[in-house]
């Protein structure tokens, strides 16, 4: 519901997060199971009635190896040859994937200066949902 009721606000700003192993729309799913599972919350009820951006953050921030977002997140940062090695073909697949994604986000990036100002685009929409101006 959530990804549907405000997707305007995530298409109009970057869809990555801080974490380079995760990202805010196309792991949506992995994220509200994660919140469920560790937190007891769900999301969907949570996010429209007001979840504040940092505390949505912070919590995000908090999601332990235990969940689903977790695991995916353990496999996609995965750098360790013994390791790897003895990563079934699925795992193989899920990291590779990610690495391809983060490689042409990264070509496209500009710099720091413009990452910044998605960035203050994102707190900015967040405080106007939650009736805090943020112009």
């Amino acid at each position: 519901m959530f990804r549907k009721q405000w997707s305007w606000l995530w298409e109009k700003t970057k869809r990555e997060s801080s974490d380079p192993y995760y990202d805010l729309i196309d792991d949506f799913g992995l994220i509200v199971s994660s919140f469920q599972s560790q937190y007891g919350i769900r999301l969907s009820r949570e996010l429209p009635t007001g979840m504040k951006w940092d505390e949505f953050r912070d919590l995000l921030v908090g999601i332990g190896p235990d969940t689903a977002l977790g695991r995916i997140v353990s496999i996609r940062a995965e750098e360790d040859e013994d390791i790897l090695k003895n990563f079934t073909q699925e795992q193989h697949r899920i990291r590779n994937e990610w690495k391809r994604k983060r490689a042409r986000i990264l070509e496209k990036m500009t710099d720091r200066t413009a990452m910044e100002a998605d960035l203050a685009g994102i707190k900015a929409a967040f405080m106007r949902m939650a009736g805090m101006g943020g112009e």
